[in-house]
Parts: C-alpha cells; sequence; structure tokens
C-alpha cells in the first residue's frame, strides 16, 4: 500500500481550482476518454460542480494526501444503480491514493451493489477497482470525447457481501 496519509473530507470552495487543474489535464483526460464537456470549459465546470453539491443524492468529497488535495470522488446515481467515480490528479497516479479512496468512500457508503466504468485500456483504474473489490461483469462501447472516438469500456460491480 501507500505510507501516504490519506483522507477523504467534504468538499471546500477552495478545492475547486484544484479539481479544475486535475481534471483539464490533457493527457489525465486522454486516459479516462469519457470525460464531460465541463472538464473543458471553466463556466461549465463551475456550474457542474454547483449542481453536484446541491444535489443530496450526490456523496462528493475531497481526496487528501498527506495535507494536500490530490483529487476527488463521489458516489451518485439512483439507489438500485449507484455509481462511484474518482479523479486523482496525474502527479500522484500510481502511488495507491487512488486505492486508498475509493476504500474509505467504499466503508462510507453502505449501499450495495455498486456500479463502476472504465475503459477498456485503463488498466490503473480497472486495477484500483478490483483491488477495492469490484468485479467486471460485461463491456459495452461508447463515445470518448477526450479520444473523439468510439472505444471499449469495462462495467464492474461491487457486489453486495
Amino acid at each position: 500500500m501507500t505510507d501516504t496519509e490519506i483522507s477523504l473530507r467534504e468538499v471546500r470552495d477552495g478545492d475547486l481550482p484544484f479539481f479544475w487543474r486535475h481534471w483539464s489535464d490533457p493527457e489525465a483526460q486522454r486516459v479516462a476518454a469519457f470525460t464531460g464537456a465541463y472538464q473543458y470549459d471553466r463556466a461549465l465546470f463551475d456550474g457542474h460542480w454547483a449542481k453536484l453539491r446541491a444535489d443530496p443524492g450526490v456523496l462528493n468529497r475531497t481526496v487528501v494526501a498527506d495535507g494536500e488535495v490530490v483529487g476527488s470522488i463521489a458516489v451518485f446515481g439512483p439507489p438500485d444503480e449507484r455509481e462511484v467515480t474518482y479523479w486523482i490528479d496525474r502527479a500522484h497516479w500510481g502511488r495507491n491514493i487512488a486505492t486508498a479512496a475509493l476504500t474509505a468512500l467504499i466503508d462510507l457508503v453502505p449501499t450495495r451493489p455498486l456500479h463502476a466504468y472504465a475503459a477498456a485500456d485503463n488498466s490503473g483504474s480497472i486495477r484500483v477497482l478490483q483491488k477495492c473489490g469490484f468485479v467486471i461483469t460485461g463491456q459495452d462501447r461508447g463515445f470518448a470525447r477526450a479520444r473523439d472516438a468510439e472505444i471499449d469500456e469495462v462495467v464492474l460491480i461491487l457486489p453486495a457481501a
């Protein structure tokens, strides 16, 4: 694992500039593949986050590593289709931060199953999900804005215990 101290906390206004820097990183976007218009336009980004933060059905958390904001993580969606999503600053990839953050999020959310999706070639994210108990249950194909192409994706589920 990592010797970095990882914690999740509620999102603060001051976190948003960090999230923007993480989410608008072209290389991180390419790896994630499935991006939204809000990741390319700061005004759309701010509106997106205002909506997320106002929605009681969305559990958003800031990922903090050794006191530094390094990402965001969330659970959203209807009760029978709750989905996890996370975005870790590329400078912190490969340090098990995403795994530690997802483990902490899963502990906060008793709902099962939880769903996740990842680009089929995003081995890092798939590995994080599998280390946290998610299993690949299917494949799909969709338009990946960051690659301007249709690509394969995997569907994962964290089943009930």
